[in-house]
């Protein structure tokens, strides 16, 4: 009963991580693309240069 318990155990977690780098994989896919939109709608800065869209 132990061994199958661990099996399950093991599935389980590997499911939920693999489940969670799907997930992260997604989110970095997002926020790539929102950066580089960054580059390509940002507005004028001073002076007529093309400033930052973003503070940092």
């Amino acid at each position: 009963m132990v061994p199958l318990l661990l099996v399950l155990l093991l599935a389980l977690i590997l499911f939920g991580a693999g489940f969670a780098l799907k997930i992260l994989w997604w989110v970095a896919l997002v926020v790539l693309v929102v950066w580089l939109l960054g580059f390509i709608v940002r507005p004028a800065g001073g002076g007529g240069r093309r400033g930052r869209w973003y503070r940092w």
